[in-house]
C-alpha cells in the first residue's frame, strides 16, 4: 500500500500543462491499456510493478498529482488521484474523475484520500518499523468552526523529521478523509510528548464530523 505525503511548501508551476479534459480522456485510454499488468501485479501482491508506468500517467496530466492504489471500500481494489486540495491542481482531478468508467465490483476511484471505516485498525510500514494508527493521540482545540490538533505518537522520537511529518498528518487523512480534514482543520502541529487530554482517531472524527453537522 503507497501512502501520501504532504507537500509542505509550494512548487514551481510546470509549463506546457496539457488541457484537463483532454489529459483525463488520455489517461483513461492509456488506464484500460495498463489495466492487465495493474491486475496482475495486485493479485501477485508485488502493485511495484506497475507504480512506475502508472505514476508517468498521472504526471502527464500534471506532474504534482499523487496517486495510490488502495484497498477499496466498496470494491475490491481503489485508485487514488488527489490533488491535496491544491486549487491549481483541482482541475485536472476534476476532470479525471468526471471522466472515470462506472465502480465495479473490482474498482473504485476517488479524486480525494478517503476515509477508511476503522483508522485504528490500519499499520503503516515505513522501512522496518510498523506504527499502528491505534496509538496516535491527539489534543483537539475547536476555534471558530476548525479544529486545531496536536498529533502524537509513541513512534515519533524514532522517525526521521519527514517520516514524522507524513505520521503527523497520514492519521487525519486517513480518520476524516482528506476532503474533510482540508475543510475543517486549522493548525496541525506535531508533539514530541504526549499531551494531557487526548482523544483517540475514532473520538476526533465523531467530533469533526459534529461540528460539520453544526455548521450546516
Amino acid at each position: 500500500m503507497s501512502w501520501f505525503r504532504r507537500r509542505t511548501e509550494p512548487e514551481p508551476e510546470p509549463v506546457h500543462l496539457p488541457n484537463p479534459d483532454e489529459a483525463a480522456v488520455a489517461f483513461w485510454q492509456a488506464w484500460f491499456e495498463l489495466l492487465p499488468h495493474v491486475s496482475a501485479a495486485l493479485g501477485d501482491g508485488e502493485p511495484y510493478r506497475v507504480e512506475g508506468e502508472l505514476g508517468a500517467m498521472v504526471a502527464a496530466m500534471h506532474p504534482d498529482l499523487e496517486f495510490s492504489l488502495e484497498r477499496g471500500h466498496r470494491a475490491i481494489y481503489a485508485l487514488v488521484i488527489t490533488s491535496r486540495e491544491d486549487p491549481k491542481l483541482r482541475p485536472y482531478t476534476d476532470a479525471w474523475i468526471e471522466a472515470a468508467p462506472s465502480e465495479d465490483m473490482i474498482w473504485e476511484y476517488h479524486d480525494s484520500v478517503p476515509a477508511v471505516p476503522d483508522p485504528t485498525q490500519v499499520t503503516v510500514n515505513l522501512g522496518p518499523r510498523r506504527i499502528r494508527l491505534a496509538d496516535v493521540r491527539v489534543v483537539a482545540q475547536v476555534s471558530d468552526g476548525l479544529v486545531d490538533v496536536a498529533v502524537y505518537h509513541p513512534e515519533f522520537a524514532n522517525l526521521e523529521p519527514a517520516a514524522r511529518q507524513t505520521m503527523t498528518f497520514l492519521p487525519l487523512d486517513v480518520t476524516l478523509g482528506e476532503r474533510l480534514a482540508g475543510e475543517r482543520l486549522g493548525r496541525v502541529e506535531t508533539a514530541s510528548a504526549e499531551p494531557e487530554g487526548t482523544i483517540g482517531l475514532l473520538e476526533l472524527r465523531d467530533l469533526v464530523r459534529a461540528i460539520g453537522e453544526d455548521q450546516s
